[in-house]
């Protein structure tokens, strides 16, 4: 159902060196870049991520509310990630872990600009 989800960002090169860094363990790759919008994808029609420098040129802000959720294929990989994430420079926002009563594993961080992202496993 998901098509792409953006991000906007006020620093795009470290925008880019982040998640080009945390994706490269997934096999993910750029499937579009220009001047102002990296998509990045891990099969073709499937769902992209991107960050993007918002169009009307006015400065990008975190949407308080908003959050990507991103499926791995086992808890090990969600666990990685996360940590990853956190040494790229990323913000814990909940260590990997089921929660409530279900069985899937989460982990939660906010990337160097803020934006809330999860990883999730429901293996």
């Amino acid at each position: 159902m998901i098509g792409y989800a953006t991000l906007g960002t006020n620093d795009f090169e470290k925008a880019n060196d982040f998640y080009n860094a945390l994706f490269e363990d997934l096999g993910a790759k750029r499937v579009v870049e220009d001047t102002h919008l990296t998509l990045w994808g891990t099969k073709r029609g499937g769902a992209l991520l991107g960050v993007i420098k918002p169009y009307n040129k006015e400065e990008a802000t975190i949407g308080n509310g908003t959050m990507v959720a991103l499926g791995l294929e086992n808890p090990e990989m969600v666990a990685k990630l996360h940590a990853k994430a956190l040494s790229l420079g990323g913000t814990d926002e909940g260590a990997p872990g089921p929660r409530g009563k279900r069985e899937t594993v989460f982990a939660y961080f906010r990337d160097p600009e803020g934006h809330k992202l999860a990883f999730y496993s429901m293996s």
